[in-house]
């Protein structure tokens, strides 16, 4: 799969072989071997569908294909394609999810949003009215609320 900037792959860790320790590029990187220990780079990271990573990731988009042990944070995006398995949070402003794909985390979709996400969904939640002020303006009051039985 070729970076979206039609570049192309800076570096490829190809399929048979195995590579640990730091990567660190300023470009995009391919993993189609093995691979375990600390990666970061400025463009796109892909997994390979013959890929095994064991690391936190951190990337501008990443492609998952293979199987990653390991955080995801993607500035941008992060595709999990069918034959992905992934172990560990994501977090990115957009997760694109094949079927098929396998992961246990967290998932966390920011949408772009700088604001904290927990707090946005929990603004979210207790905007609009509240049930006194709906039971008040309906005329029921506050003190016939419904009560449930316990069974």
């Amino acid at each position: 799969m070729a970076a979206k900037n039609g570049a192309g792959m800076n570096s490829v860790v190809g399929e048979g072989s195995i590579f640990e320790g730091s990567f660190y590029i300023n470009g995009s990187l391919q993993i189609d071997g093995k691979f375990e220990g600390d990666v970061r780079t400025e463009d796109e990271l892909v997994v390979g569908a013959t890929g095994k990573v064991k690391t936190d990731i951190y990337a501008k988009r990443v492609v998952v294909g293979g199987t990653v042990i390991g955080n995801i944070q993607a500035v941008e995006e992060v595709m999990l394609l069918s034959t992905g398995r992934v172990l560990g949070n994501i977090s990115a402003p957009r997760v694109d999810v094949e079927e098929g794909v396998v992961v246990h985390g967290e998932i966390s979709i920011s949408s772009g949003q700088k604001k904290d996400i927990k707090s946005i969904i929990e603004e979210s939640f207790n905007s609009g009215p509240k049930l006194g002020e709906v039971l008040r303006e309906n005329g029921t009051g506050e003190d016939k609320k419904v009560r449930t039985k316990d069974v």
